[in-house]
Protein backbone atom coordinates (compact mmCIF):
# COMPACT_ATOMS: atom_id res chain seq x y z
CA UNK A 1 0.00 0.00 0.00
CA UNK A 2 1.44 3.46 -0.60
CA UNK A 3 -0.06 7.02 0.64
CA UNK A 4 -0.45 9.91 -1.73
CA UNK A 5 0.44 12.66 0.61
CA UNK A 6 -0.69 16.09 -1.66
CA UNK A 7 0.65 19.55 -0.64
CA UNK A 8 -1.90 22.31 -1.25
CA UNK A 9 -0.95 25.85 -1.53
CA UNK A 10 -3.94 28.14 -1.82
CA UNK A 11 -5.18 31.75 -1.83
CA UNK A 12 -5.96 32.22 2.03
CA UNK A 13 -9.51 34.39 0.79
CA UNK A 14 -10.73 31.43 -0.60
CA UNK A 15 -10.72 28.14 1.59
CA UNK A 16 -13.98 27.64 1.45
CA UNK A 17 -13.28 27.28 -1.79
CA UNK A 18 -10.82 24.46 -1.05
CA UNK A 19 -13.42 22.89 1.53
CA UNK A 20 -16.03 22.56 -1.35
CA UNK A 21 -13.34 21.25 -3.60
CA UNK A 22 -12.17 18.82 -0.63
CA UNK A 23 -16.53 17.61 -0.10
CA UNK A 24 -16.41 16.62 -4.03
CA UNK A 25 -13.49 14.75 -3.54
CA UNK A 26 -14.95 12.66 -0.46
CA UNK A 27 -17.64 11.52 -2.99
CA UNK A 28 -15.53 11.08 -5.87
CA UNK A 29 -12.39 9.77 -4.61
CA UNK A 30 -13.55 6.55 -3.31
CA UNK A 31 -16.27 5.99 -6.03
CA UNK A 32 -13.15 5.69 -8.52
CA UNK A 33 -11.09 2.91 -6.30
CA UNK A 34 -8.65 4.77 -3.81
CA UNK A 35 -8.92 4.88 -0.47
CA UNK A 36 -9.65 8.31 1.13
CA UNK A 37 -8.29 9.24 4.59
CA UNK A 38 -8.87 12.93 4.10
CA UNK A 39 -8.93 16.52 2.98
CA UNK A 40 -6.93 19.23 5.39
CA UNK A 41 -8.00 22.61 4.99
CA UNK A 42 -6.15 25.63 7.28
CA UNK A 43 -7.13 26.08 11.25
CA UNK A 44 -4.44 27.51 13.04
CA UNK A 45 -0.71 28.47 12.05
CA UNK A 46 -0.60 29.02 7.99
CA UNK A 47 -3.51 29.99 6.79
CA UNK A 48 -2.11 28.71 2.93
CA UNK A 49 -1.59 25.28 3.35
CA UNK A 50 -3.86 22.65 2.78
CA UNK A 51 -3.75 18.56 2.58
CA UNK A 52 -5.65 15.82 0.92
CA UNK A 53 -4.41 12.10 1.33
CA UNK A 54 -4.93 9.21 0.35
CA UNK A 55 -4.08 5.25 -0.50
CA UNK A 56 -3.80 2.87 -3.03
CA UNK A 57 -2.52 -0.55 -3.64
CA UNK A 58 0.54 0.54 -5.94
CA UNK A 59 1.70 2.47 -8.78
CA UNK A 60 -0.20 0.80 -11.29
CA UNK A 61 -3.23 0.98 -9.10
CA UNK A 62 -2.84 5.00 -9.02
CA UNK A 63 -3.08 4.74 -12.54
CA UNK A 64 -5.77 3.26 -13.08
CA UNK A 65 -7.40 5.05 -10.29
CA UNK A 66 -6.82 8.27 -11.75
CA UNK A 67 -8.27 7.52 -15.62
CA UNK A 68 -11.37 6.57 -13.55
CA UNK A 69 -11.17 9.94 -12.14
CA UNK A 70 -10.80 11.72 -15.18
CA UNK A 71 -13.45 9.96 -16.47
CA UNK A 72 -15.97 10.42 -13.82
CA UNK A 73 -18.47 13.58 -14.02
CA UNK A 74 -18.30 14.59 -10.88
CA UNK A 75 -14.59 14.15 -11.22
CA UNK A 76 -14.26 16.20 -14.47
CA UNK A 77 -16.40 19.29 -12.49
CA UNK A 78 -14.21 19.41 -9.75
CA UNK A 79 -10.93 19.91 -11.79
CA UNK A 80 -13.41 22.57 -13.33
CA UNK A 81 -14.23 24.08 -10.61
CA UNK A 82 -10.65 24.60 -9.26
CA UNK A 83 -9.54 25.68 -12.49
CA UNK A 84 -12.14 28.52 -12.50
CA UNK A 85 -12.13 29.70 -9.49
CA UNK A 86 -8.43 29.74 -9.05
CA UNK A 87 -7.89 29.22 -5.47
CA UNK A 88 -5.12 26.64 -5.33
CA UNK A 89 -1.85 28.59 -6.05
CA UNK A 90 0.13 25.36 -6.07
CA UNK A 91 -0.16 21.87 -5.72
CA UNK A 92 2.80 18.75 -4.85
CA UNK A 93 2.27 15.22 -4.45
CA UNK A 94 4.17 12.32 -2.64
CA UNK A 95 3.95 9.10 -2.57
CA UNK A 96 4.77 7.24 1.19
CA UNK A 97 5.05 3.93 2.24
CA UNK A 98 4.17 3.17 6.12
CA UNK A 99 7.67 2.81 7.85
CA UNK A 100 6.24 2.22 11.42
CA UNK A 101 3.89 -0.49 11.25
CA UNK A 102 3.05 -2.62 13.11
CA UNK A 103 1.54 0.08 15.38
CA UNK A 104 1.46 -0.53 19.03
CA UNK A 105 3.89 -3.87 19.06
CA UNK A 106 6.66 -3.40 21.76
CA UNK A 107 9.95 -3.87 19.83
CA UNK A 108 12.48 -6.16 20.74
CA UNK A 109 15.49 -5.01 20.87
Amino acid sequence: MITCFIRYEIDPFRVEAFEEYARRWGQTIPRCGADLIGYFAPHEGSATTAYGVYSVENLAAYEGYRQRLAADPLGRENYQFAKRERFIRREDRTFLRLASAPHGLQVKP
